[in-house]
């Protein structure tokens, strides 16, 4: 089912989320069941689940440093066919426009839908890490309207090089990333919104949003973004501040604004523990005011660990 379909289906009920990262190469899924399991008793009608770009690593070899490419995390298309299958959930893979191409694109979309997933999360991705700015690879996408865009003709079925007769065609729902506080490279909110408002037009169903800790920047965003022309559901993230650092790497990452109420609780912790404390409590406080205000999801950025998720949505749901 659609994201779009459970949002309807719930009737103004407010609809429990989550986000978990692919585990490494190497690793085993069932750390990720064992992180999704405590979760389910919440019924998220959703999980999605994130793509990592390339990104280089060095291999000594005889003295010196060999340059390679890789993904560290692969596996979301199969991690998404893995949960829908075991839970009966439905799942949202991330695709990015960052290290595909309209090709490989093009394939994973079609093994999305031969697998029965009809909800993905179209994003541009960021820059490597050794790129100042973001740079589109060979035969790929430089904006996420364009992948919206490519995603959206093949629900009209139309592929890439027009060279195959369509019987059977996606009927993809798109979702795409917006910003409250705006993007880091947007040289304002509005011109943000008006890149939102091409995302939209070009096919986007719902947007959600990046992590904020002030509820007023999300209900100002949503109203400007209504003030655009941009009247799909606008779900807000929602991430639980776990440790002291996040004081320094969370603005730093994302550009974003922490309240001075937080920061002051957060300064006053000894312990982490006693941080993950706070984040918990300010996130269920967060979320029980968008949740009276009548949002059609709340979303958590579990980063794939759910004990204090859990201990917010037993609060709030």
């Amino acid at each position: 089912m659609k994201v779009t379909e459970h949002i309807k289906n719930a009737k103004g009920k407010t609809l429990f989320s989550f986000e978990i990262i692919p585990p490494k190469k190497g690793k085993s899924i069932q750390d990720l069941y064992d992180n999704i399991d405590p979760l389910m008793e919440f019924n998220p009608p959703f999980i999605d689940v994130t793509t990592s770009r390339e990104e280089y690593i060095y291999i000594e070899k005889q003295g010196l440093l060999d340059r390679k490419i890789t993904r560290m995390r692969p596996g979301t298309v199969g991690i998404c066919a893995a949960i829908k299958h075991k839970y009966d959930v439905d799942t949202v893979p991330h695709v990015l426009c960052g290290g595909f191409s309209k090709e490989e694109t093009e394939y994973l979309l079609v093994d999305c839908h031969y697998l029965g997933i009809n909800n993905v999360m179209a994003l541009r991705g960021d820059a490597m890490s050794h790129q100042k700015y973001f740079e589109a690879c060979k035969g790929g996408h430089q904006y996420a309207s364009q992948l919206v865009s490519q995603i959206q003709n093949l629900n009209c079925g139309n592929y890439l090089h027009d060279v195959v007769e369509v019987d059977d065609t996606s009927d993809f729902c798109i979702g795409v990333a917006g910003y409250p506080e705006k993007h880091i490279e947007a040289p304002s909110l509005q011109t943000d919104l008006k890149r939102l408002k091409e995302k939209v037009d070009a096919g986007a169903d719902y947007v959600v949003t990046q992590m904020f800790f002030d509820n007023k920047k999300y209900f100002e965003f949503v109203d400007a973004a209504k003030k655009a022309g941009i009247h799909v559901p606008i779900i807000p993230g929602i991430k639980p501040i776990a440790i002291k650092k996040h004081l320094q790497l969370l603005p730093q990452v994302f550009k974003i604004d922490l309240p001075q109420d937080l920061i002051t609780s957060i300064e006053q912790c000894d312990t982490n523990k006693q941080v993950r404390q706070v984040g918990i409590e300010w996130a269920i406080q967060q979320s029980k005011e968008l949740q009276a205000a009548g949002v059609p999801v709340l979303h958590y950025y579990s980063m794939g660990k759910s004990d204090n998720v859990k201990a917010i949505a037993e609060a709030v749901f």
